[in-house]
């Protein structure tokens, strides 16, 4: 029995000795779609992330940390000379046809810097491996998620060097992370600042998918840097999202995927997990700096939305094997339970439980905000 608040046994069912499968035709892999990157990026994430709460030698811990050999083996195997990763594999092994993409390197950045953090080291030094090539892709990276992924790995890493990570210290000095972090939050800053309107506070002319990841990255960006435009781009831009992200009935309604949303219009169908878990993503942030806890309440919305609290009134989560289905359609929920819609309940699952435990300790200990945010959030000059 797993002492965890998740299960793990359809994350176990999607994956082989080559990687995470990309899809599930009901509970069952579908082996004709292949692995992706993007999903084996995701799926470290949730290992690493959820590691800390496996107690040792535990069963738990043994299943996350053979799950992340295979994920990091897997994102190993895909990177590319130049630093970059393929993404579309089939399951034969062999590599499709694709153009290049910013969003899988990010993910995947992240993911192995979490991998470092988290892991012992011996799995540890794979995913430092793989972070040392990534970084000299850093220059080529053009699109938003891409780079704002790519944004809060390096504020990970600089913020763990500050902390003496030597590890982090090391990629820090030889990469000059500082400069691409800064050369990160420019573009974003710029990119809010050209598409904003009075009644559109957002980087784009429209809400995509992952639409979370933007002030997330901003909210990383203010944590070292403690810009008070990031902080208020960052807080701005996530107001609005949840703005657009929230329905009728006050619970939380993704921007659909048929047709996204502009000034204009918006689609309501089909809802996706990941958009909600990117929407937690980016809330918990926003808590850990402002302490505001409407952020709390968000990721509650968030995390109560895989369970029922949707425009359906359906879960989409069935509790006992871990899995999720693919989303919310006019019609009812799409019952194929694939990898990135079982990671995204896996993740929003761990924001809420860390989260949690989070503004416990804080309410019993009282603890002091860190040094940074500390002189803008509550030195007396903070005003949105």
């Amino acid at each position: 029995m797993s002492l965890l608040p998740v299960q793990l046994h359809h994350l176990e069912r999607l994956t082989d000795d080559t990687g995470l499968l990309e899809h599930a035709c009901g509970l069952v892999p579908n082996r004709k779609e292949g692995y992706s990157t993007d999903d084996n990026a995701r799926a470290l994430w949730v290992t690493a992330a959820w590691l800390p709460y496996a107690p040792e030698g535990s069963q738990d811990r043994l299943r996350l940390l053979r799950l992340s050999e295979t994920y990091l083996a897997f994102v190993n195997w895909v990177q590319e000379e130049d630093g970059h990763f393929y993404n579309d594999i089939a399951y034969d092994r062999r590599r499709q046809p694709e153009n290049p993409s910013d969003d899988c390197f990010g993910r995947s950045l992240w993911a192995c810097v979490e991998a470092t953090v988290n892991l012992d080291p011996d799995r540890s030094l794979t995913a430092f491996t793989i972070i040392r090539s990534a970084l000299t892709y850093l220059p080529h990276l053009h699109h938003l998620r891409g780079q704002a992924y790519a944004m809060a790995a390096i504020h990970r890493i600089l913020i763990g060097a500050e902390t003496g990570n030597e590890t982090f210290q090391e990629l820090v000095a030889a990469y000059g992370l500082w400069q691409h972090a800064q050369e990160f939050e420019a573009r974003l800053s710029s990119a809010f600042t050209a598409s904003r309107k009075p009644d559109w506070e957002w980087f784009e002319d429209r809400l995509t998918y992952g639409n979370g990841i933007l002030p997330w990255a901003m909210y990383w960006a203010y944590t070292t840097g403690g810009r008070r435009r990031t902080l208020e781009i960052a807080h701005t831009s996530l107001d609005f999202l949840v703005t657009q992200m929230t329905g009728p009935g006050g619970c939380i309604r993704p921007v659909g995927n048929l047709g996204w949303a502009t000034r204009e219009s918006r689609a309501q169908w089909d809802q996706q997990p990941l958009d909600v878990m990117k929407l937690a993503l980016a809330a918990a942030k926003a808590w850990e700096v402002e302490k505001d806890p409407r952020w709390q309440e968000v990721v509650d919305r968030c995390h109560s939305w895989f369970h029922g609290d949707n425009d359906l009134g359906l879960s989409l989560v069935n509790v006992q094997e871990g899995s999720c289905c693919d989303g919310l359609q006019p019609d009812g929920r799409n019952k194929n339970q694939g990898a990135e819609s079982t990671l995204a309940y896996l993740l929003t699952a761990h924001i809420h439980h860390q989260l949690e435990l989070n503004v416990r300790s804080q309410t019993q200990a009282r603890s002091v905000p860190s040094r940074r945010i500390s002189a803008q959030l509550y030195g007396g000059d903070y005003r949105l």
